[in-house]
């Protein structure tokens, strides 16, 4: 594992069994990692795992089976990484069989199908809101979800230049997150955020990490950017 990556598994593992809310964009984390560490999340309700390309169906399959707790899941990806490819559905499959108290799924620009939506919506019959921007292999019948599905507020697959956040908070009980602890790494300059003092106190018996984020970039120039069609 490089350094983000080992550093990102010390911190979680260190943490875990207390943490609620886990924002991952743009990690390095694979599926193995989050194999290995999903028994340890059992608390968790929220998950960003946004952006990060090295992780498939296994991982989520593993969150959902481990995580019963968890109700929003941000699993949005970059359209220069799946522009021009064909659907796969994998990644919706394990959603649905594994995660069916879900009320927030966010998967933007991902390569979903029709039927792997319809799936990921029959089996989370609490969802209440669904952001498909940029999934330019879905369509989906209006007049159906809203006799079917009245709570459910779908955005996309077309993708709109504006986007009225108060419309999305009346559909979230994960809007807003004032107080979390965040790092901000820069590739190959981890160490210049933390040292040993600081992770041993935040690591005492008697700190409890609730909100957690973590956010990765792959150069100093890319740390603002955070990514197409954001979590709202």
């Amino acid at each position: 594992m490089n350094c983000n990556v080992s550093f990102l598994f010390l911190v979680v593992v260190a943490s875990a069994g207390s943490v609620h809310t886990l924002r991952l964009p743009r990690s390095e984390i694979t599926d193995p990692i989050v194999e290995s560490i999903a028994g340890r999340l059992s608390a968790l309700s929220f998950l960003d795992l946004s952006y990060c390309n090295r992780i498939g169906a296994h991982a989520l399959e593993a969150i959902g089976k481990n995580c019963k707790m968890l109700l929003g899941l941000c699993r949005n990806m970059h359209p220069v990484k799946t522009a021009g490819k064909s659907s796969l559905d994998d990644e919706a499959h394990a959603i649905a069989l594994s995660m069916s108290r879900l009320r927030r799924l966010e998967m933007s620009y991902h390569l979903v199908s029709t039927q792997s939506v319809l799936e990921v919506i029959y089996s989370c019959p609490e969802l209440e809101f669904l952001d498909l921007r940029g999934c330019h292999h879905v369509e989906l019948d209006e007049k159906f979800l809203k006799e079917r599905y009245p709570k459910l507020k779908v955005l996309g697959p077309d993708v709109v230049d504006e986007y009225e956040r108060n419309e999305w908070e009346e559909y979230s009980d994960f809007s807003d997150f004032s107080e979390y602890l965040a790092w901000e790494f820069v590739a190959g300059e981890v160490g210049d955020y933390y040292d040993n003092e600081s992770l041993d106190e935040m690591w005492d018996d008697e700190v409890r990490l609730e909100d957690l984020e973590l956010r990765f970039y792959e150069g100093i120039e890319d740390a603002g950017l955070h990514g197409w069609a954001p979590s709202p």
